[in-house]
């Protein structure tokens, strides 16, 4: 079940905290319950992604995106992900998801998350995201417009993203099975 209590606590959280810039970073802090767990006693593999899902949608509300979504009756939906994990997060570890957009092109926008323990990283995921709305993916210079953002250029993508981005592309869809 998804964790509606904790995501509320975390935008209780954002709303009290200052505004970020898009490419600004998040921390929000979290403890790995039993309930987070899989039969090897550490986080679950598909709960580490919805407590990313609690770093990120309050890194939109700090950013200002969840307002124009509401506004415009735009949703928001991941089209792709890439996650690396490294260390293991156990029963009632504390871990801080820092979370951050590095940038967009023509139609997604970049993020990426890591999972701390202290000062280890036990995992980092980077996503391709999209605005949507009854058409289909809103293009992230409409979205920076109804953001109230000025400058719309997108900071240079690093290597390893853009590495990604091409490799994607040769990736067959549907898959061949």
């Amino acid at each position: 079940m998804y964790p509606f209590v904790r995501m509320i606590k975390e935008m209780i959280v954002a709303r009290n905290a200052e505004p970020l810039p898009l490419t600004g970073t998040h921390v929000s802090h979290h403890i790995c319950w039993p309930w987070d767990l899989d039969i090897w006693m550490e986080l679950n593999n598909g709960r580490t992604l919805t407590i990313f899902d609690l770093g990120r949608i309050p890194l939109a509300q700090r950013a200002g995106l969840i307002r124009a979504l509401a506004k415009n009756r735009w949703g928001l939906t991941m089209a792709g992900a890439t996650v690396m994990y490294r260390k293991r997060v156990r029963m009632f570890d504390r871990i801080d998801v820092r979370s951050r957009a590095l940038g967009w092109d023509d139609k997604f926008i970049y993020l990426e998350q890591s999972m701390w323990k202290g000062e280890t990283c036990t995992s980092h995921i980077l996503y391709r995201s999209a605005v949507t709305d009854k058409n289909g993916i809103v293009a992230p210079i409409r979205m920076l417009q109804a953001m109230g953002i000025e400058d719309i250029a997108s900071p240079e993508l690093p290597d390893w993203v853009t590495g990604w981005i091409e490799a994607d592309k040769h990736r067959p869809w549907p898959p061949e099975m």
